[in-house]
């Protein structure tokens, strides 16, 4: 790297107060691009569901709208990886939000037309995820190249509370887009923050990926080597897809209809989720200055918390209890995330970063579909209760389980 690298900058004298990393100008573009992009990620749910629903009508549809965006983060997030190890990341990540505005722009401008049938929501949908997928992993290993390793963690925290704080603006501002506008308009909004995105990160000089002309395979098979080489990764990706099976399955699927059946309606789940985000919030600005010795250890209990807002869904309890659990998973489960992503940037080299950080979004996400599936069944058998308690104790195993490791115990960094 020449001298004008952020990191070899600031590597003399980094400045690790909790905005330091924001003093490097390829952060800052990084940063911003990225919470300007999720922004309009946050607020596309929304336009999704109510375009589906007014073309029509139908929950079953938009579950198909759905799974469409969801299949290919599956699909493609190895290939991500691959391109994320081999390319320079920051034109990736270029193309990819590109690609994202153009297809997000063509859904608005056929809502808009009414030309709009659910086969081109599907396709579009199903194109949009891919592009997603195949960013995600290049997004997660440019960190590195942007500050220097004593700022890592404060990048990291900085650049989920931004997503965060996305996740609480996007959701009003999309249900008042959708309100005011219709759902065309709303992802008109969406295609324009990919842009500006791309135009941000378009302005990032920051090193290229692996240059050698290695074939697609067998770059596959060395990112897997160094995921299943490490066993602090692959044991706690494991238990994270049993935690995200169990958790996400239930606590979105089962929330809102206990939220409905129990709670008085849609905004008492409107009050738990705010504050679940609100506790994401806090966890990343927590984690500016709280470094534990053993971030692993620390964190997998931390993320345990997130069995207590779904067993009180089960009592139920009233809202503000539960809004106040969830606030503290929230807390636990960001710390967790900013340490993890921080350990991983340090003990895994840069050349094979986004290939592991592929693997690891595969095993944590794969199992995801069937739990948004099976949630609804189980409970029509054995009971809302009895699931959600069920998937509480998943919840608490997965977390304890990776503790069974001495990689996992004696992490540091």
């Amino acid at each position: 790297m020449g001298a004008s690298d952020p990191r070899a900058a600031g590597a003399a004298r980094p400045r690790v107060g909790g905005f330091g990393p924001l003093a490097e100008r390829e952060f800052r573009l990084l940063f911003a691009g990225r919470t300007i992009s999720f922004l309009g990620n946050a607020v596309a749910p929304v336009a999704v569901a109510f375009a589906v629903l007014d073309l029509t009508g139908s929950a079953t549809e938009l579950g198909l709208v759905l799974g469409a965006w969801m299949l290919p983060r599956i699909v493609f997030t190895l290939v991500g990886g691959v391109w994320g190890d081999r390319a320079d990341r920051s034109r990736l990540m270029v193309a990819t939000n590109a690609a994202s505005a153009a297809i997000q722009a063509l859904t608005a401008a056929l809502l808009l037309t009414h030309a709009a049938e659910l086969w081109h929501l599907v396709v579009l949908q199903f194109a949009a995820g891919a592009s997603s997928s195949l960013m995600r992993p290049a997004e997660r290993g440019i960190v590195t190249e942007t500050v220097a390793q004593p700022l890592l963690q404060n990048a990291n925290a900085l650049l989920r509370i931004g997503v965060n704080s996305t996740q609480v603006l996007g959701g009003a501002l999309g249900g008042l887009l959708v309100a005011a506008t219709g759902p065309g308009w709303a992802f008109g909004f969406d295609a324009g923050t990919f842009a500006v995105s791309a135009a941000l990160l378009a302005q990032m000089r920051v090193g290229g990926g692996l240059v050698e002309d290695v074939r697609f395979l067998d770059e596959l098979r060395d990112g897997w080597r160094a995921f299943v080489s490490r066993e602090w990764v692959w044991t706690t990706v494991l238990a994270f897809s049993f935690i995200v099976f169990a958790e996400l399955g239930s606590w979105q699927v089962l929330g809102p209809v206990t939220a409905k059946a129990r709670l008085g309606g849609a905004w008492a789940w409107g009050v738990i989720l705010a504050a679940h985000a609100a506790g994401l919030i806090g966890g990343g600005i927590l984690s500016f200055r709280f470094r534990p010795r053993r971030p692993l250890v620390l964190g997998l209990l931390l993320c345990g918390l997130a069995a207590l807002p779904m067993s009180l869904l089960a009592i139920p309890a009233p809202v503000a209890a539960i809004a106040v659990a969830a606030a503290l998973a929230g807390a636990g489960i960001e710390l967790f995330e900013v340490w993890w992503e921080t350990a991983l940037q340090i003990h895994v080299p840069p050349r094979q970063l986004s290939r592991v950080a592929s693997y690891d979004l595969l095993g944590s996400l794969f199992l995801l579909p069937l739990g948004y599936v099976v949630a609804g069944p189980i409970a029509a058998a054995v009971g809302r209760a009895p699931t959600l308690y069920g998937a509480a104790a998943v919840v608490v195993a997965g977390t304890l389980a990776p503790l069974l490791s001495r990689d996992v115990r004696t992490l540091t960094y």
